[in-house]
């Protein structure tokens, strides 16, 4: 590839909430944006979901563990959630030149120069019979990097035109921001968003998530725990800097004497203060907030955010963007990006020394789809 020549990409990832495949296309020369295509999200057999959801909270099985019939169910899902995108939009495999897979993280410990992701390569371009690129992350934590965020150079492609400075969020399991001004963006994990909410619902009333965040709507937070979660020095270490889903719920199991509402309202409003902490470590406090992820249908958090910070919050659909699928494109263009060299991250964006390529290439034999 060169600049300009201009592919069809498609990206796909599981996200720290484990709640299925995002998979998107877009056109694209790994550096501006031709086009945004089709997304769709493919949920997790359930039996599939709870197995990941087991390994992530073991953290000496998912770091150990080989895990090779987990990685190749991973693996199987990814690919067909693949297929059925290209086939439920018209789109030929063979006109799709890579294949930009991410895979589901269980393990991240950057400190320790340790990520994991379950996704095989050489698999999953044998099943597609497209050209593969995975293990984004792994160049950047080898190097020193914090090997999280990875959108930012994409969220940078698509704002160009759009006000600065600004302040992009995403709010998955785990929140990170991309503070877009003058020069390189700046980018970091903020703390937890949906994962905490997503865990307490689920195991008290049975649900996947706090729907339009009602349940934290009918009760109280309780300001001595949320002060209490907030005294934590992750929210005072300078960025970049990046979390695994589950380094609060062990702080977070001081509310457990609270009601299922109070302990709703009290993790949201621990969610939007680990947010707007995000402020401490940027030049100045943008007018306007562009939110990705889940938790951009969360009313509740999104209301509070704008209270807490006195600034436009709205979700990216404000400016065109597609917050369900902003990360499954990223992957399709970050994958144009490594076939061309190109950084994938920045010392701004994760901590790394030198900007750093990254991906590890499977090609596929192009006769045809297995």
């Amino acid at each position: 590839m060169a600049q300009g020549d201009t592919i069809l990409a498609v990206g796909a990832i599981s996200g720290t909430s484990m709640d299925g495949i995002d998979v998107a296309l877009v056109e694209t020369d790994g550096e501006a944006v031709a086009r945004p295509g089709a997304g769709a999200t493919y949920p997790y057999a359930p039996e599939l979901r709870a197995q990941l959801q087991a390994v992530v909270a073991d953290p000496a099985r998912a770091e150990h563990d080989p895990l090779d019939a987990l990685e190749a169910a991973v693996t199987e899902a990814h690919c067909e959630a693949v297929l059925r995108l290209l086939a439920e939009n018209g789109v030929d495999p063979q006109r799709v030149a890579l294949a930009g897979l991410h895979g589901q993280t269980v393990f991240h410990r950057p400190e320790r120069r340790f990520t994991r992701q379950l996704l095989d390569g050489a698999r999953a371009a044998e099943r597609l019979g497209i050209d593969v690129v995975c293990r984004f992350r792994h160049a950047d934590v080898a190097a020193g990097g914090e090997g999280a965020p990875l959108v930012p150079l994409y969220h940078q492609a698509l704002a160009q035109g759009l006000e600065r400075p600004l302040m992009v969020l995403n709010w998955g399991g785990v929140g990170n921001v991309t503070y877009l001004g003058e020069g390189d963006p700046i980018a970091f994990d903020t703390g937890p968003a949906n994962a905490l909410i997503d865990d307490w619902v689920s195991r008290h009333l049975g649900r996947a998530y706090d729907a339009d965040g009602a349940v934290a709507a009918a009760g109280r937070a309780d300001p001595a725990m949320v002060a209490a979660l907030m005294d934590n020095p992750f929210f005072d270490r300078p960025a970049p800097k990046s979390l695994d889903r589950n380094d609060f719920h062990r702080r977070a199991r001081i509310i457990e004497s609270l009601g299922v509402e109070d302990g709703a309202a009290t993790l949201a409003a621990f969610t939007v203060e680990a947010t707007a902490a995000a402020l401490r470590h940027t030049p100045a406090a943008p007018a306007r907030w562009l939110v990705t992820g889940g938790g951009r249908l969360n009313a509740t958090l999104m209301r509070r955010l704008g209270e807490r910070l006195g600034a436009r919050v709205e979700p990216v659909e404000a400016v065109g963007w597609d917050g369900d699928f902003l990360e499954a494109q990223c992957f399709a263009y970050l994958a144009a990006r490594s076939r061309r060299g190109l950084p994938l991250s920045l010392p701004s964006t994760t901590g790394v020394p030198a900007p750093t390529t990254g991906g590890a290439f499977h090609p596929a034999a192009r006769a045809g789809v297995a």
